[in-house]
């Protein structure tokens, strides 16, 4: 009962309560902020991660443009149903290089973390074309417009430096040579071999839309087709010390 009294002269005095609750939030915060500053990294380092290639960044800009981000999200919760029916759960470092991230939680479409490598070329384009002809349910709306916008990349170097200003390991080299890659990748008889050094042997190297321009269809299915793909998850071992 005295305590209740005492609980009650705190709750009956404004500015005390307001002072008291300052110092409760005061102390939380500190608790879980301060142990980040004696950390080096907050991401733990994962093999296999790099930064996007110029015609994958620049069909991830085109997600974000047609707000895709709206119905899928990119991040699988450590939760048992969302691992067996999406894959490995996302880490930090799968999105290190992603500015803005697209974890998101709404889904009226599935998450797209682990999208990449699922399904071929083709049936993306049908998808974005007209959803239904794949997924009767969808009511995802058609994208067909995006193989009639052909690209050249003409400020993909631009947009490299920019990533690179917050962050992003791109090199000299790489911004140099932004938009020669970016037109390589979509041509599988150019010449690849600067493209693979700078960016790893399994960057997917092909036509994606099948037609002989490069389109922004291209762009978006070589972006939809690294999703998930850069961590091997066969090998991949947590950090236990973190």
């Amino acid at each position: 009962m005295a305590f209740l009294d005492k609980h009650k002269a705190i709750e009956t005095h404004a500015t005390l309560l307001m002072v008291l609750s300052l110092l409760v939030v005061s102390i939380g915060g500190l608790v879980q902020i301060v142990p980040l500053f004696y950390l080096e990294n907050t991401i733990e380092k994962v093999d296999g991660m790099r930064p996007y290639t110029p015609l994958e960044l620049a069909g991830r800009d085109i997600y974000i443009r047609e707000g895709c981000y709206g119905c899928h999200s990119q991040m699988i919760r450590p939760m048992r149903d969302e691992v067996e029916r999406y894959g490995h759960y996302s880490l930090a470092a799968e999105s290190m290089y992603d500015h803005p991230f697209q974890w998101g939680s709404k889904r009226t479409g599935p998450d797209l973390a682990r999208v990449g490598g699922r399904y071929s070329d083709e049936w993306h384009q049908d998808h974005f074309a007209n959803a239904k002809s794949v997924v009767p349910e969808s009511v995802m709306p058609p994208y067909g417009f995006l193989a009639q916008n052909v690209i050249d990349g003409e400020y993909i170097a631009d947009t490299l430096a920019a990533h690179r200003m917050v962050g992003v390991p791109y090199t000299e080299d790489m911004v140099a040579a932004g938009q020669g890659d970016f037109a390589a990748q979509a041509d599988p008889n150019a010449d690849t071999a600067g493209l693979l050094e700078r960016y790893g042997e399994k960057v997917n190297v092909r036509n994606f839309d099948g037609q002989p321009e490069l389109t922004e269809m291209d762009a978006l299915i070589a972006y939809i087709q690294v999703l998930g793909t850069m961590v091997d998850f066969s090998t991949f071992t947590p950090d236990a010390s973190r």
